[in-house]
């Protein structure tokens, strides 16, 4: 059976890891009878906005902590992850990985990785393991992979600007599609950088996985 490593970013989609997103990676993974363990770095989160009025809170979250809430309080510390134990990556997408997993929301291509982010990714680059990134997550492949990586979010612009500027070479993808970098076994998916609804974004991400788990 595999096991996948499933990387979330907090919880809730201005601030977090994008909840339909994350709930559909671990279901398709269920189905596809593979195992998965979610993981979140330990530590506070970039700000906390509320969902229903979009204003800033005051209020300090961590990571780990609210994406206890998706994974239903099986999840653990990303200091503990191993990539030795595991088959395969995914990270599901959301506002958090841009502003949490990596400052691309604030710096675009000049944005710097979580170390602690940064270093699990390589390690499943190093170990040729398959990794699949949804949403706004592929913007962190190009900092992952060797110059030329293939992925995509979509057809936004700015953030296709962004991908190629930072040495990955940006493909445009239906929400329904993905992009697969046979060299480097990496896959990307938009979900809902393009998704209108939950069943557009189911789409992509269970060919994703199916692939993923293929790889």
């Amino acid at each position: 059976m595999k096991k996948v490593a499933v990387i979330l970013s907090g919880c809730g989609v201005y601030d977090g890891a994008e909840i339909h997103e994350a709930v559909l990676c671990l279901l398709h993974l269920a189905r596809n009878g593979a195992r998965y363990q979610c993981f979140a770095p330990d530590k506070p989160q970039h700000h906390v906005l509320n969902h229903a009025s979009g204003e800033e809170s005051s209020e300090q979250r961590n990571v780990l902590t609210e994406a206890a809430r998706i994974a239903r309080g099986d999840i653990q510390p990303l200091s503990e992850l191993n990539a030795d134990d595991f088959d395969a990556l995914l990270l599901p997408g959301g506002f958090g990985v841009a502003k949490n997993l990596c400052n691309f929301a604030f710096k675009g291509a000049e944005c710097e990785v979580d170390k602690e982010v940064l270093a699990v990714c390589k390690a499943f680059a190093r170990a040729r393991k398959p990794a699949g990134y949804c949403c706004i997550a592929p913007v962190l492949i190009p900092k992952v992979y060797p110059a030329g990586v293939k992925g995509t979010a979509g057809t936004d612009a700015a953030v296709a600007d962004a991908f190629m500027a930072m040495g990955g070479e940006h493909i445009g993808c239906a929400v329904t599609d993905m992009v697969e970098d046979e060299r480097h076994k990496v896959i990307s998916t938009p979900a809902y950088m393009l998704a209108k609804n939950i069943t557009e974004a189911d789409t992509g991400i269970g060919k994703l996985v199916k692939r993923l788990l293929e790889m």
